[in-house]
């Protein structure tokens, strides 16, 4: 199988030919056996080296990747299944360390049963180490990508795994915190899977080993690519004049044939990579998030595709604007909602608190964000995504606190007032920009010649 290469022959999957520079192994003076004097350990290590050729269970080094000068680490499954020790923990914070001083995005490339057994605590507290290593990274501002091979279990998924920023897997992996031989019998094995972890918003995308090399190589042009200054709004895909009246404007926002999220995103983006899931069990297919490159800039988008937002995705697209917040790249939102899903599997998977947290991410964003009003803007659920002073409408949206026909119910008048409560809302894009809501109406985008 692709996903059970050698750590050396992961990295010659990814890497341009010849860039790979393995760094000096920090190998610190063992004790026999180990730290537990575990009978036969030494044996193991001895066995395991002759057998992959490699003296621990990773190997790190720096490499083009896509031409991008790149920190890696690749894991050797072969070896005591991949497993953390403290020399694994060497290793790998002298990779994170090198990764600071040199400003290189860190590519892990993960194959692991988890901690090591033969060491005792003293292994499994490795895992500490790697989390602070994680974090000084995450600090610099400098992205982690990892690439989920088979198998990531244990500490090794829920440190270099699960967090890094960005999360790719190859197809069939087993996926998991517990190993095959730890899990509940009744467990359903494809829950532990990459595909599995895919669906629950644990991983940003499975990718074919055919295409990981130019997936990766992608990634890391797109974040190292300029990205000063705020995105600029996309221009109106549909060539109408703004609505005479409030119900007008509420009938073109609705119509099914309006330009949607993946339109505008097409149009706007030379390339554009998706991040998918709130890394809380949950997914929200109408909500589109990633990175772009736009015009050869980086910019990171979160764009509603026209249904109520569930709450797994205003948790995605908090996460996504808090990850370009960190990695200083600007943000573009794109609103179409009729508002929150309000059902009660939303109320019971935390409605309230995900949007709050989305509200809460825009505000204290300190990189640029720009939003653009694209179909229907259904109350807090989609002011949600709205940047304060920096938001632009097109003519065939419209945005209010309420959809006029809940609000002509709450105010107890027939159905037929729709319309006319319409009006009282002014809700058209040019009553958006008279009250200071939106910065203006953006043009059509001219026709291609």
């Amino acid at each position: 199988m692709t996903t059970r290469l050698s750590a050396r022959a992961a990295i010659a999957s990814v890497a341009d030919p010849g860039s790979f520079a393995e760094l000096a192994a920090p190998e610190r003076e063992s004790r026999p056996d180990g730290p537990l004097g575990w009978d036969g350990y030494d044996d193991s290590r001895a066995r395991a080296a002759a057998r992959t050729g490699e003296r621990e269970s990773v190997v790190t080094g720096t490499a083009r990747v896509g031409g991008r000068e790149t920190a890696l680490i690749s894991f050797e499954f072969g070896f005591l299944g991949g497993s953390l020790g403290e020399r694994t923990g060497d290793r790998l914070e002298a990779a994170y360390a090198h990764a600071r001083a040199h400003r290189l995005p860190l590519l892990s490339l993960i194959a692991t049963g988890g901690s090591r057994m033969q060491e005792g605590m003293p292994a499994l507290t490795q895992l500490q180490r790697v989390a602070r290593q994680s974090a000084l990274t995450r600090a610099a501002g400098l992205p982690q990508i990892a690439v989920l091979r088979d198998p990531t279990t244990g500490g090794g998924w829920a440190t270099l795994g699960a967090g890094a920023d960005i999360v790719l897997a190859l197809p069939g992996a087993q996926v998991g915190f517990a190993g095959s031989r730890v899990r509940p019998a009744d467990a359903d094995p494809a829950a532990y899977t990459a595909e599995g972890q895919y669906a629950a918003g644990h991983v940003d995308a499975v990718v074919p080993a055919g295409d990981l090399a130019r997936t990766v190589g992608d990634w890391l042009r797109l974040l190292g690519s300029p990205h000063a200054g705020p995105a600029d709004a996309p221009a109106a895909l549909a060539d109408v004049p703004p609505p005479a009246t409030g119900w007008e404007a509420v009938r073109q926002a609705r119509h099914p044939e309006r330009p949607r999220a993946l339109a505008y995103l097409d149009a706007y983006f030379d390339l554009r990579l998706p991040l998918s899931g709130d890394r809380a069990g949950g997914t929200d297919p109408g909500m589109l998030c990633g990175f772009g490159l736009r015009a050869g800039r980086a910019v990171a988008y979160a764009a509603q595709c026209g249904t109520a937002t569930r709450p797994a995705g205003y948790r995605t697209a908090a996460r996504v604007i808090r990850l370009a917040d960190r990695l200083g790249v600007p943000v573009l939102t794109l609103i179409d909602t009729p508002g929150a899903a309000n059902d009660a599997a939303a109320e019971h998977a935390g409605a309230g608190a995900a949007i709050a947290d989305t509200f809460a991410a825009l505000a204290s964003a300190t990189v640029p964000v720009t939003t653009l009003l694209i179909g229907e803007g259904g109350s807090g659920g989609a002011l949600a995504l709205a940047a304060p002073g920096n938001t632009w409408v097109t003519p065939d949206s419209y945005f209010s606190v309420i959809a006029p026909e809940l609000a002509a119910a709450i105010l107890k008048r027939p159905a037929d007032q729709a319309a006319a409560t319409a009006d009282q809302l002014r809700l058209r894009p040019q009553d958006l920009v008279d009250l200071g809501v939106a910065r203006g109406i953006v043009p059509a985008k001219p026709p291609t010649p």
